[in-house]
């Protein structure tokens, strides 16, 4: 079945009128294809929520793979740029290019989101060239602005969630993701560990751990409207766990959930709200 079927089916089962127009169907089914955990995660999403997260989702597919679909890095620069540029447009208004994701996302941003995505879009310039992060501050900021703001916008963009738990959750989820990544970044001639030891993965993932249950401890700093944005990190406390008991699984590439176990995990959050 197809992915705007879908849409439509899960619409009318739940007795709610919303329409999905072709732009956001069409950031659906790019999610679908390149992302299936997002996918999975907006489609547990209350059905007026999806509208919202699919083109932040599929905004984020693109910026992620743009520096990895050409080997020359002044296109790679170009195609960052262009969503600079894109993202400076919906911020400032009033008008904005035609485009399907850049189009349902001009009707989600507030020119204040839309502003803050911009340093999610320059923190992907790392990932362009092949040089290692400087120290744990780049690290870190690389994660709280990739994974961090787009937590904090998708999250905002639903309803009110403080920033500073928005971004220690990201951050969890982010480097949870990371290590999930690590193999193929290093097929990919990439250093992404500052200390690739066992001592240094189980520490790092430690780190994001606590900063996955601070952000925990303040649920109630995320109202109810922006709990869907944050179903994106259902996994993350599970990776990180195992991580610290057995960090060798990062470099096996051993840290996917069964399909089974994947699907239950996600309904339990999105009934409980408990992320």
């Amino acid at each position: 079945m197809e992915v705007g079927a879908r849409l439509q089916n899960t619409v009318g089962g739940c007795g709610v009128t919303v329409k999905f127009d072709d732009d956001v169907k069409a950031c659906a089914g790019l999610v679908h294809r390149a992302d299936p955990d997002r996918f999975m995660a907006a489609m547990a999403a209350p059905v007026a929520a999806r509208s919202v997260l699919f083109p932040l989702y599929a905004m984020n597919v693109e910026v992620a793979r743009a520096p990895w679909v050409t080997q020359e890095p002044m296109i790679a620069e170009m195609r960052l740029q262009w969503w600079r540029d894109a993202l400076q447009e919906v911020a400032e208004g009033p008008t904005v290019r035609r485009h399907e994701v850049v189009t349902p996302l001009s009707r989600v941003l507030s020119p204040h989101l839309a502003a803050q995505l911009d340093e999610y879009v320059a923190v992907r310039r790392w990932d362009i060239y092949r040089d290692p992060f400087e120290d744990e501050e780049h690290f870190d900021s690389y994660i709280d602005h990739s994974a961090g703001t787009l937590m904090v916008v998708s999250a905002q963009a639903l309803g009110a969630a403080d920033e500073t738990v928005l971004r220690d959750f990201g951050y969890g989820v982010g480097v949870a993701n990371w290590f999930r990544a690590i193999p193929d970044l290093e097929a990919r001639g990439r250093i992404p560990l500052l200390d690739g030891t066992p001592d240094g993965v189980r520490m790092l993932a430690q780190k994001a751990l606590q900063r996955l249950m601070n952000a925990q401890s303040n649920r109630a700093a995320v109202s109810k409207d922006a709990c869907p944005a944050l179903y994106a990190g259902w996994q993350a406390e599970w990776v990180l766990k195992k991580v610290i008991a057995q960090p060798e699984r990062v470099g096996q590439g051993a840290l996917g959930q069964g399909e089974i176990r994947r699907r239950l995990s996600l309904m339990t959050k999105a009934a409980t709200g408990r992320w």
